[in-house]
């Protein structure tokens, strides 16, 4: 056997590290499928965009996108056309195909902006488009290894409350709940903002209670078999201002401004609230400088009064995220700069 030169090997044992690095990297990226209501806010399109910066950092696997909305039925254009933004046009992405369920209210324009293909390249434009939200989140939670999602709801809960109300199929002889309870790793979710007052006051907000959603967020914060993280934080971080660097026909920057404008006469500078983003960076990064865990409690939703957050009981899957005090501006910060941060690979200016 001839001897391998030193060089060779030096430069073998190298390339293979890398390899093992790499490899590594990946089986730790935080699997994530998001939920989202695309177009009722903007801050669905920064925290799309904040996943995807993770992503570019190797710190987050994005499974597939849903948008759990249906009377308007174009925000899986979006969804599509950011995905292709960032150079992943391959992510899955599941709809709802009941069209009479979510926000009414196009704000966003979001059907112009879905049929624009030249420019954003996007392949979906309507929710008949894509595969219905329950198929898709069940084949995904059945591809991946036991205990290893993070699934993320920034908007309606209906979605998630039909993957766990779904029954056994061709795909698998398992509930959905008994998917949700193998696969899922936690649910972390915006909603019951305000829940935590001190006068301890059900509290009806956007996510949880709104849009007829809360029968489906009762059942889950009663039923929900893995440790759940409910976020009340971005409410006074504003970001958006960064997209003004972006090119004019970006699809970040389009769709803050046709929000901003249509809903409040607002030029992007003016900016907007973070929460959805505020909720993928804890996703991600956990509490970090900028957010903290209540103590221990529970969760208490009522179908008429809503959310509140009580401490004189406690649920061992209940978490409640808070954002630290005077953080505000160092957060903005930071946000505004993953939304605005080049895409690795994008396919589209």
């Amino acid at each position: 056997m001839k001897n391998i030169p030193i060089k060779r090997l030096i430069s073998s044992l190298f390339l293979l590290s890398i390899l093992l690095y790499v490899q590594d990297s990946i089986a730790q990226a935080e699997k994530i499928i998001l939920d989202t209501d695309m177009g009722s806010d903007c801050d669905d399109v920064g925290a799309m965009a904040v996943l995807h910066h993770f992503a570019d950092q190797g710190k987050v696997e994005i499974l597939g996108v849903i948008y759990s909305s249906g009377k308007v039925p174009y925000g899986v254009g979006i969804i599509d056309a950011i995905n292709v933004y960032y150079g992943r046009p391959e992510i899955l992405i599941g709809a709802s195909h009941d069209l009479s369920f979510g926000d009414p209210k196009d704000k966003m324009h979001s059907e112009k902006l879905a049929k624009d293909t030249i420019a954003y390249k996007n392949r979906l434009i309507h929710n008949l488009d894509a595969m219905e939200q329950t198929a898709l989140n069940r084949q995904l939670l059945i591809q991946a290894p036991d205990n290893s999602i993070t699934y993320i709801t920034i908007g309606h809960t209906k979605g998630l409350y039909e993957l766990i109300k779904s029954s056994p199929g061709s795909d698998s002889p398992l509930t959905g709940l008994e998917l949700v309870s193998r696969k899922v790793k936690r649910w972390v979710a915006l909603g019951a903002l305000g829940a935590s007052n001190e006068e301890g006051l059900g509290v009806k907000d956007w996510n949880f209670f709104r849009n007829n959603t809360a029968t489906y967020t009762h059942y889950l914060i009663d039923h929900f078999p893995k440790p759940a993280y409910f976020v009340d934080a971005g409410a006074n971080v504003f970001t958006g201002e960064s997209l003004e660097a972006l090119n004019p026909g970006n699809i970040l920057r389009t769709a803050y401004r046709d929000w901003l404008w249509n809903v409040e006469h607002k030029k992007i500078r003016d900016q907007r609230p973070s929460w959805d983003l505020a909720t993928v960076y804890f996703s991600v990064m956990g509490t970090g400088d900028f957010l903290q865990e209540l103590g221990p409690g529970a969760l208490i939703f009522d179908p008429e009064e809503g959310s509140r957050w009580v401490s004189n009981r406690v649920n061992p899957l209940h978490h409640f995220i808070l954002q630290r005090k005077d953080v505000d501006k160092a957060f903005a910060v930071k946000l505004n700069a993953a939304i605005s941060a080049k895409p690795e690979n994008s396919i589209v200016k």
